[in-house]
């Protein structure tokens, strides 16, 4: 399908994430509902303020790293008139930890995500992957992205997340006590959420650390679904 639709895809930062491997799960789908999609390996983009008044969407897994006032004055902008902004896991909730507008503008963060038991861990990632529940909300029964999907379980890392009331949830997800954990009360964070700012709208999966997961056919359906969602 030939397409009238602009998606701009912006990866990178840190490996661990698979950017390429992750992006390329997607851009099949974004084609086959009519974007032509532009890859490009960082926020650089952004800044090109004529380009991006073109673009219907960007789908953004790009973990940690930086990202310059001009870049994120042009993503702001751009979102502001109205193009959409997806993305999963830390390519878009652990990104530009150096910019404080850009955490107001996707509206959660990464904090950290509790591992397993100290005797169990080997010092790679593995280290942080637990059992957890994604937990759909009553919103989630009749929204575009959520409908006919429930509750399920995965066995990856599990975001805690620092937000505001600003966002729309869909999903949560609680992290337990632990014997070994310095904190005392159970933790609820969102999973999946959505955030209108401007004319504009973003989507948020927090599920997504590797392509395995995003392979999950309910994470794979949210996202696919949140992309479109999101579009201009």
């Amino acid at each position: 399908m030939t397409g009238n639709k602009n998606a701009l895809v912006v990866r990178g930062g840190w490996d661990g994430h698979q950017p390429v491997e992750a992006t390329g799960l997607f851009i099949p789908h974004l084609e086959a509902n009519g974007y032509t999609v532009r890859v490009e390996e960082g926020p650089a983009v952004y800044a090109d303020a004529d380009y991006m008044l073109t673009v219907d969407l960007i789908v953004q897994c790009n973990t940690m790293t930086t990202i310059e006032p001009a870049e994120f004055e042009g993503l702001r902008a751009a979102v502001e008139a109205g193009t959409g902004l997806a993305g999963w896991h830390g390519g878009i909730a652990d990104s530009y930890r150096n910019n404080s507008d850009y955490l107001h503008l996707i509206g959660g963060q990464f904090a950290c995500h509790p591992g397993k038991h100290p005797s169990e861990r080997t010092g790679g990632q593995p280290d942080n992957y637990v059992p957890y529940t994604v937990n759909m909300l009553p919103a989630a029964a009749s929204h575009p992205i959520t409908e006919g999907i429930g509750s399920f379980d995965l066995v990856t890392e599990q975001y805690w997340v620092l937000t505001d009331s600003y966002i729309d949830v869909l999903a949560t997800t609680t992290q337990k006590v632990r014997e070994w954990d310095p904190w005392h009360r159970e933790v609820t964070s969102p999973a999946i959420w959505t955030r209108e700012w401007g004319q504009g709208r973003i989507f948020v999966a927090t599920p997504g650390h590797h392509v395995d997961i995003l392979e999950n056919p309910n994470v794979k359906t949210i996202i696919e679904r949140g992309m479109l969602w999101a579009s201009r």
